[in-house]
C-alpha cells in the first residue's frame, strides 16, 4: 500500500506463477498486493477521466480531446462508483463472507447518498418494506436491466482472484438488491474478467473469462459475443461502435431513456467496455480513451475498464502520469466511507485470503494457493419490458382530467410542461393499447399517494415522494397485460407519505410498450 509516497518494500519484487499441477493457481503475495492495488488505482484513474463527459454524448462519438490532470484523481473520493460499492464490502466486512441477500439490502437501505435509477429504485422499495430479494425483481423495480451491477462489482472480482465461482455466488448475492436478470449478469460478466485478470495477460481471453461466467442464453451472453466477433473483423473500434448502437441501442425501457438518446442499460453499456478492452489491446490510455469516447455513461464505463486493466497489468505497471498524484490521497475516505485507498486495498487483501481459504486453498508465508475453479452454469432469469411503442406526455389530449390539476414546468431541457395535484380525488385517465404501461413522474419532498386502477380494478397504491427532487422517475408500472386497450386511471389521494412536506402528485408520461 502507498505510504508517505512510497511504495512498501514488498512490491519491489513481483512474481507471479501458475502451478503445473493444473489443479491450483500459485500467485506471491507480492502479486496479490501489486493486482489489487492496480485494480483500486485503476478504477480511480478510468471514472475520474471520463466524470465530465458523463451522459453528454448520447448515441453519439465523443471526439473532444481529454486533457486529464493528476490533480483529478482526488474526484474519485467523491464517486458513487465507489463509495457505493464500498458500502456493499463494509457489509462483507462486518458480517463476513456468507453476508445474505438481506444484510447487503439493509446497508442499501441505510445509505444516506444521493443515489439514481437502479439504485435509487431499489432502496425505496427496502425503505417501503420490499424484501431485499424482490428489491431488484422487475414486479418492483423498472430499472431491473440497468447498469448499477457492472460498476460496482469491482470489490467482489478483486477478491476472488482466480475463482470464478466464488465471484458468482457473491455477485448474485448482491446484485439482486438492485437488479435482475442482465443487470445481475453484468456485475457477473465484470467480476468475472477480473477474476481471470490476476492471471491473463491477454484482454480477450479475460472477455471470454467474463462471457463465461453468466449464462449463454441471456442478452447480456449475446451482447459480448457479437463485440467479440466484431472486434475480430473491423480493425477500427468506431466500426464495432456502429454496430453496438445499431443492434444494442434499442429499446430502453428505463422512464428516462425510453425513446430518448439517454441509455443507462447493462447491456448497451457492457459493450462498450468489452470494446474498450478488447480494441485497448491492454494499453492503459487506449483503453480509457475508447470506453470514454463511446458515450453514455463514459465515467462508470471507463471505470470498469480501468479497473480490470490496473489488475491485469499491475499498479507498478500502470503509467506514471495515471497515478503519480495518488500517494497525496491514499489515505483520505471516500465520501460516506470509512474506506481510504490504504484501507480499501487492505480490506480487499484480507477478504481474498478469506475467500482462498473457503474455497479450499491455502495462504503461505510468500504465496497463496488458490484452487483451480471453473464458472458453474448459473439459471437463466431474463426480463424484457417489451419495444417501446410510444410516450404519451401529460400534455397530450388523450388524457382527461378532472379535479384541481395545475400545470408545473419540466426541468428537462423540452420546455414542456407536467400536471400535479393535491387535491383528494383527482384524477387523470388515458386509454392505451399495449402489453405493459410505465406511469412516469416527479419524486419530490413534498410527495403525496395517489390509488392507480386498471381497467378498472385498484392496481397499486403509489407515493410520489423523495428526500431530494427527481424527474423522469417510474411511479407505477406493469408489463404482462393482456393484447389490447386498457383503461389507467390515476387518482390523487390528498395525503403526503409519511415524512413528506406535501401530498403532491405529479405526472409527466404514460410510456407504452408492446411485445
Amino acid at each position: 500500500m502507498l505510504r508517505r509516497g512510497v511504495w512498501t518494500s514488498a512490491l519491489l519484487i513481483l512474481t507471479l506463477a501458475m502451478s503445473a499441477s493444473g489443479r491450483t493457481l500459485t500467485l506471491s503475495q507480492e502479486a496479490l498486493l501489486d493486482r489489487i492495488c492496480g485494480g483500486w488505482a485503476g478504477k480511480m484513474v478510468g471514472v475520474t477521466y471520463g466524470a465530465p463527459t458523463e451522459f453528454r454524448y448520447r448515441q453519439r462519438l465523443n471526439e473532444d480531446p481529454r486533457n486529464w490532470k493528476p490533480e483529478e484523481l482526488a474526484g474519485a473520493l467523491d464517486q458513487d462508483d465507489l463509495y457505493v460499492q464500498m458500502t456493499f464490502a463494509g457489509v462483507m466486512d462486518r458480517w463476513g463472507l456468507e453476508a445474505t441477500t438481506e444484510r447487503f439490502g439493509e446497508a442499501h437501505r441505510d445509505s444516506k447518498y444521493r443515489l439514481w435509477h437502479a439504485n435509487l429504485r431499489a432502496r425505496r422499495l427496502l425503505l417501503r418494506g420490499v424484501s431485499a430479494t424482490l428489491s431488484g425483481h422487475p414486479d418492483y423495480n423498472f430499472h431491473t436491466n440497468e447498469i448499477g451491477t457492472q460498476f460496482e462489482a469491482d470489490f467482489i472480482g478483486l477478491m476472488c482472484p482466480g475463482m470464478p465461482r466464488a465471484a458468482q455466488k457473491y455477485s448474485d448475492r448482491f446484485g439482486h438488491v438492485i437488479a435482475y436478470g442482465d443487470g445481475v449478469y453484468a456485475g457477473m460478466f465484470v467480476s468475472g474478467m477480473y477474476t481471470a485478470a490476476f492471471f491473463e495477460r491477454d484482454p480477450r481471453r479475460v472477455v471470454e473469462a467474463g462471457l463465461a461466467s453468466i449464462p449463454s442464453g441471456s442478452r447480456y451472453a449475446q451482447m459480448v459475443r457479437d463485440v467479440l466477433t466484431w472486434s475480430a473483423h473491423n480493425p477500427d473500434w468506431k466500426t464495432t461502435w456502429k454496430l453496438i448502437n445499431e443492434k444494442w441501442d434499442r429499446d430502453d425501457a428505463c422512464p428516462e431513456g425510453a425513446l430518448k438518446p439517454f441509455n443507462i442499460s447493462a447491456v448497451l453499456n457492457g459493450a462498450y467496455v468489452t470494446m474498450g478492452l478488447l480494441y485497448g489491446g491492454g494499453d492503459f490510455d487506449k483503453t480509457l480513451e475508447i470506453t470514454m469516447r463511446a458515450g453514455q455513461d463514459s465515467d462508470c464505463n471507463p471505470g470498469t475498464a480501468g479497473g480490470v486493466l490496473g489488475t491485469m497489468l499491475g499498479f507498478k505497471a500502470l503509467p506514471a502520469k495515471w497515478v503519480k498524484h495518488l500517494p497525496v490521497i491514499a489515505d483520505k475516505t471516500f465520501s460516506f466511507t470509512n474506506y481510504s485507498f490504504n484501507s480499501i486495498v487492505a480490506s480487499t487483501i484480507a477478504r481474498a485470503k478469506r475467500t482462498v481459504e473457503n474455497e479450499g486453498g491455502r495462504i503461505e508465508a510468500d504465496r497463496i494457493v488458490i484452487p483451480l475453479q471453473k464458472a458453474r452454469k448459473v439459471k437463466l432469469e431474463q426480463f424484457w419490458a417489451g419495444h417501446v411503442a410510444e410516450r404519451v406526455s401529460s400534455e397530450d389530449s388523450r388524457w382527461t382530467w378532472r379535479g384541481d390539476w395545475e400545470k408545473t414546468p419540466r426541468e428537462d431541457g423540452y420546455r414542456r410542461f407536467s400536471l400535479r395535484s393535491r387535491a383528494a380525488g383527482a384524477q387523470a385517465t388515458i386509454n392505451f393499447m399495449g402489453t405493459g404501461a410505465l406511469l412516469v413522474g416527479a419524486l419530490q419532498r413534498d410527495g403525496g399517494m395517489a390509488d392507480v386502477y386498471l381497467d378498472g380494478e385498484l392496481s397499486a397504491t403509489l407515493d410520489a415522494y423523495n428526500s431530494d427532487n427527481r424527474n423522469n422517475e417510474g411511479l407505477w408500472g406493469k408489463f404482462d397485460l393482456r393484447r389490447g386497450v386498457h383503461t389507467l386511471r390515476v387518482v390523487a389521494k390528498g395525503t403526503p407519505f409519511p415524512g413528506s412536506a406535501g401530498s403532491w402528485v405529479c405526472l409527466e408520461d404514460l410510456i407504452v410498450y408492446r411485445k
